[in-house]
């Protein structure tokens, strides 16, 4: 056949081939068409990312979906598919979030969409339209309700779960856990996470426990994030910006460390050696001016940038507005007094009136005009009219609602924040600042991790309006440049469960199931996935423990003997002579004799043992030291093997027997009663059983304790409410303890049921201990008098007056002791006329302590 038939041929397949790829392209739009997915997209008004096209495919096809993506790369457009597909099918969604302040933004967010009306919220303190078909809550609220068997859950179908790698956190995150495995089968997961380097084992584990589960991953950030520093020379020079990292030709950022800085930052270095030899030459001490000169470990230090100054910096370069990361309330606070100071001005006169009108309007009828002077409404309000402010957990709720209003709207230029704002607030910025590469923990100054790193300067580039975000760290004491670029280069970090069984998820899974039920439960959790997976890893190392141990006994097999057996005698006695000899020289001993009869026994069982090494037949053997060079061997793989073979047991089912340990003291105090039948154990709920279960707290079986041995009882309100503070007070960095007085004196009611509660909660935390338990936290009646003050009707200003105590934190523990006062109140019914009567005055210190400002709705 000529050549150009050939061509010809070709040419009409190629044409087929591309109308058979055009029409399948047809058939796919066609049928994505008929797709709830498609009439979704419709809604928006920006094109889908291919990651959430991916997810919401899934969704559709009846899976549960994990998706890992940074901040701002829009994650929340498979949640709200979730809702979309939950209306269309006539079923209802739940939306948790880890904090009352991201429910409160999403339930209006929400409402804005799809009408109040169609839109619930529940947090504990609020409940509004509580059956609507779209419920926004906390996650606890979710737990409570699996474990109350809700009817509001008959219809439910779907469950987004914002922020699920707070599952992390040692304090709430066990709740993420408990609603994965509780939530009915038929309800689908929605996973909304930050990236993480196990997001595989996260999604097998939510596989294992709901079914097939798709895992969406997108590690790109829809704005490129630039990195920088920022240095300045001293008070007299510009602060300068500089690139963390060298500039390809294109005017991008490598991944290679900018030689320019790191030049910059030893040209620095020499002249802070310069100004400290003048210092020392002036017999100055250890400042020249106001500035330091030498660091902790005595070598010259750089300049530190002002605050203002780097916000001067950042404004003259276009680049706010911005979010200024300090790792300290009152930090926060100065850094706005140092730029009202400084005479900057971020805003122009309409802008600041434009404030103005937005801060009355927030503020008109919520609080009262004391109020607002004691919580220096007036100064706040000038701030943030010149375009900063500060948001921190230490201020109440409503004027952090008013700063992130001003902020998404573009007024307020700079927030000088606490790392609290990185953990979802929808505060994206152009630029971040971060002032230090280390905070304090509450025990002492640490590094930041990758993982925190990426998280605060994940709010850098607003989609939509910016094309390039900003992350900007401020030279400070100790700074190196390799240290930032290990920050920022690695994207993710580990996720790993905090969780583990109490008392009170005890007796709730014992209500719903048998004490097997309830121990298979457990054994689901993702803790135990976890403690399995490395148990996985340990067998196989046991396995080649084992198959050496089989290749020794050979080389060593004595035909006179068992020399496995004299092995194990050696080492017995080796262990003996050693390790318990040491043992007993360090123990205490309740008397001398006690202490001859120890010893006694012991050197009675090395003479015994010594005895049978002497006299086993494989002493003899001709062939002994060639067994023992073999045999040293042997027992060295040995201990190795039972060391390996102790952690294997620690890991296998260690959910399980913490469950155990926390049933058996259960039943030892009367709220569990164990029932024996053959081999198989079971527990049931008796009266106090079902109390426990209605008490969510950290000081769950104390406060049961307490109420059931009567000790609150026959309290007025402001006295009860003045003692469980007690139990949900948390002093900061040291503070607290006892308060500047105990209500009552030194004989009244007050100070004698804190001191009876205290050493209730001794006792349980010696029963604790004697079954492997963790002691329950500490008591703290620190602001005891402050509470029975408020709960008496005085205003804000008399209760703060002269009191290192914030209206931040001041209302968050109100709200928590409005929570528990509650609980108490539920727990009446099981404790006859004398817990009715505690739930009457529990009820009545609930209204007293619930009022003014605690009262409002915003708060967390």
């Amino acid at each position: 056949m000529p050549a150009h038939h050939h061509r010809a041929q070709r040419n009409e397949e190629e044409r087929n081939q591309s109308a058979a790829a055009r029409y399948a392209a047809f058939q796919s739009r066609q049928r994505r068409s008929r797709t709830a997915a498609a009439r979704f997209e419709e809604t928006l008004s920006f094109a889908l990312d291919d990651f959430q096209r991916e997810a919401i495919d899934a969704l559709e096809d009846d899976s549960n979906v994990l998706v890992a993506a940074p901040t701002g790369a829009g994650k929340t457009v498979i949640a709200d598919f979730a809702m979309f597909l939950a209306q269309e099918r006539n079923v209802k969604a739940f939306y948790t979030t880890p904090i009352k302040a991201l429910s409160n933004q999403k339930y209006h967010d929400l409402a804005a969409v799809y009408g109040e009306d169609r839109v619930g919220l529940l947090t504990g303190d609020n409940s509004i339209n509580s059956e609507a078909d779209i419920v926004v809550m906390t996650t606890e609220v979710l737990r409570n309700m699996l474990y109350e068997h809700s009817t509001t859950l008959n219809a439910l179908r779907y469950v987004i779960l914002d922020e699920v790698h707070y599952l992390a956190d040692r304090f709430r995150g066990p709740v993420w856990e408990e609603v994965i495995i509780h939530l009915p089968a038929s309800v689908k997961v929605v996973g909304l996470s930050a990236t993480v380097s196990n997001v595989e084992d996260f999604s097998q584990w939510i596989a294992s426990v709901r079914g097939e589960t798709k895992l969406v991953v997108s590690e790109r950030r829809p704005v490129p994030l630039e990195q920088h520093v920022l240095v300045q020379a001293d008070d007299h020079t510009e602060p300068e910006v500089i690139d963390l990292y060298r500039r390809d030709g294109k005017g991008g950022q490598t991944t290679q460390l900018n030689q320019e800085l790191v030049l910059r930052l030893s040209q620095l270095d020499r002249q802070a050696a310069r100004r400290a030899g003048a210092g020392r030459h002036a017999h100055a001490s250890k400042k020249v001016g106001r500035e330091r000169v030498a660091g902790r470990d005595g070598k010259p230090m750089r300049h530190t940038p002002r605050r203002w100054a780097v916000v001067d910096e950042l404004n003259y370069l276009g680049m706010l507005p911005g979010i200024y990361f300090i790792f300290s309330r009152n930090g926060c606070d100065q850094a706005v007094d140092q730029c009202i100071n400084a005479g900057l001005e971020l805003t122009t006169d309409e802008e600041a009136a434009r404030i103005r009108s937005i801060v009355d309007e927030m503020i008109d009828g919520q609080l009262s005009r004391e109020d607002l002077k004691t919580l220096r409404f007036s100064q706040f309000r000038f701030a943030l009219e010149e375009g900063f402010a500060a948001h921190h957990a230490g201020m109440v709720a409503l004027f952090r609602q008013i700063v992130e209003r001003l902020f998404e709207e573009g007024l307020v230029k700079m927030v000088f924040a606490t790392e609290t704002l990185a953990l979802g607030i929808n505060m994206p910025a152009r630029c971040v600042v971060v002032e230090k590469l280390e905070k304090y923990d509450g025990t002492g100054h640490v590094s930041l991790t990758p993982g925190e790193f990426t998280q605060l300067t994940g709010r850098a580039g607003r989609r939509g309006i910016d094309t390039i975000g900003h992350a900007i760290v401020v030279d400070h004491a100790g700074f190196l440049p390799q240290t930032a670029a290990a920050l920022s280069s690695k994207r993710v970090y580990p996720l790993h469960s905090s969780f583990k069984p109490t008392f009170n998820m005890a007796v709730n899974l014992l209500n719903a199931s048998d004490y097997g039920t309830a121990r298979v439960t457990l054994d689901h959790s993702f803790a135990q996935w976890e403690a399995n997976e490395s148990a996985t890893a340990l067998e196989a190392q046991m396995a080649t423990l084992k198959k050496a141990l089989d290749g020794y006994e050979k080389a060593f097999r004595c035909q006179n003997g068992d020399f496995k057996e004299f092995m194990t005698i050696r080492m017995t006695l080796a262990d003996l002579q050693k390790g318990e000899r040491r043992q007993l020289k360090h123990a205490v001993f309740t008397s001398e004799e006690a202490r001859k009869t120890a010893w006694r026994s012991l050197d009675q069982r090395i003479a015994a043992l010594k005895k049978q090494e002497q006299e086993h037949p494989c002493r003899d053997c001709p062939d002994l030291q060639q067994h023992l060079k073999w045999g040293h061997r042997w027992a060295r793989e040995a201990r190795e093997l039972q060391r390996v073979n102790n952690r294997y047991d620690s890991r296998t089912g260690s959910v399980a027997r913490q469950f155990d340990r926390i049933c058996a003291l259960l039943s030892q105090l009367g709220y569990l009663e164990r029932f024996d039948e053959g081999d198989t154990v079971d527990y049931r709920l008796t009266e106090r059983g079902q109390l426990l279960r209605r008490i969510y707290s950290e000081q769950d079986l104390v406060l049961a304790e307490a109420l059931e041995s009567g000790l609150l009882d026959d309290l007025d309100p402001a006295s009860l409410a003045s003692v469980l503070s007690g139990i949900v007070y948390e002093a900061r960095r040291g503070a607290g303890g006892e308060p500047r007085n105990y209500p009552g004196g030194a004989k009244g009611r007050i100070l004698n049921t804190a001191r009876a509660i205290t050493a209730l909660r001794g006792q349980i935390g010696f029963m604790c201990a004697d079954n492997g338990l963790d002691d329950p936290p500490k008591l703290d009646f620190g602001i005891c008098d402050i509470v029975f003050e408020w709960a008496s009707g005085r205003d804000l200003a008399t209760v703060l007056y002269d009191v290192d105590l914030t209206g931040g934190d001041f209302v968050r523990c109100m709200k928590r002791l409005a929570d528990v006062l509650q609980q108490v109140a539920q727990t009446g019914v099981f404790r006859g006329e004398a817990g009715e009567k505690l739930a009457a005055t529990a009820r009545r210190a609930h209204d007293a302590v619930n009022r003014g400002i605690v009262a409002y709705s915003g708060i967390e």
